[in-house]
């Protein structure tokens, strides 16, 4: 298996800030069980490589079970980027992406999950959108909602989203943002981050819920605080690493951590991988899977401290 080269450099050092949670060693008598089950939903036609992403940073950022729910089509391919996965696939419509038929099935694997993850490559389509959205009414557990996900609660008005049964966390780009203000994605926003920022904070107090506005300095806010994330580089923006994020935040609410604790220290972690992974391939090079293999480096660095 392909791994990460030697740094190019010394890799710069990382303080952690002092309000970033820690993660506790690991006990001698403990199980996979111990760790959490994530169950995570999406693909489609054209993207199983979304999921599995999201699927593998999960492993990664220590969930002690990790099951991926995708379209029936494309379940081989993938189960085939990690022997560590568990699959299953459900029904497609013929485009690749869920059917409606596949909503019982989908639904019925969630009791098993502590904590679930929607979104990573599942295409847009009506029967999508619904599925989308009785997750985010229904489900009793930490869930975090990315990519086509955040394209079908866009669809929902504020007071709609504030109706929920469990913890939430969105984590859009600035794009995915302005959609969920209804507002154009196309629009320029270069002069406005800080309306953005301000716009988000006012969307988590009035939908009780934790926003991750990606970005330089990604903003971690929920109804009563709010963090800047200072790790990170513009080699991070190519595709597939917001799918790693959606993992690593799974991965750490079905530890037990809080949803902004998970996405406060997400965000760390996905950063300094991100740095790590740039500083052996450069920003022009790196991928999405170079943050993969630049996932252990980084959790070490918050034990370490």
């Amino acid at each position: 298996m392909w791994r990460l080269p030697h740094l190019r450099a010394g890799l710069p050092t990382a303080t952690l800030p002092g309000d970033l949670p820690r993660i506790l060693q690991r006990r001698s008598e403990t199980s996979k069980a111990d760790y959490g089950r994530v169950v995570l939903v999406g693909g489609s036609a054209g993207m199983a490589g979304a999921p599995a992403l999201a699927a593998m940073a999960a492993l990664r950022s220590g969930a002690g079970l990790v099951e991926v729910l995708v379209p029936e089509s494309i379940v081989a391919i993938a189960a085939s980027f990690d022997p560590c996965l568990m699959t299953r696939g459900f029904p497609a419509e013929a485009e690749g992406t869920f059917s409606s038929q596949a909503f019982a099935g989908i639904l019925a694997r969630m009791k098993f999950a502590d904590a679930v993850a929607v979104g990573p490559g599942m295409g847009r389509c009506e029967a999508v959108s619904l599925l989308v959205q009785r997750l985010w009414r229904e489900l009793p557990q930490p869930a975090v909602f990315d990519a086509d996900a955040l394209w079908a609660l866009a669809q929902l008005d504020h007071k709609t989203l504030s109706q929920h049964t469990g913890p939430r966390v969105l984590t859009p780009h600035a794009g995915e943002m302005l959609r969920l203000l209804s507002r154009d994605p196309a629009e320029a926003i270069e002069n406005d981050r800080r309306l953005l920022e301000e716009s988000a904070v006012q969307m988590a107090r009035a939908i009780g819920a934790v926003i991750v506005l990606k970005g330089s300095a990604t903003l971690v806010v929920d109804a009563t605080q709010q963090a800047h994330n200072e790790t990170g580089n513009p080699g991070m923006a190519t595709g597939g690493t917001g799918d790693v994020l959606t993992g690593i935040v799974a991965a750490l609410m079905a530890q037990r951590f809080q949803p902004f604790a998970a996405a406060r220290l997400a965000a760390w972690v996905h950063g300094r991988a991100g740095d790590i992974a740039a500083c052996a391939m450069g920003e022009i090079s790196m991928t999405a899977r170079d943050l993969l293999d630049a996932l252990p480096t980084a959790f070490c660095q918050i034990q370490s401290q």
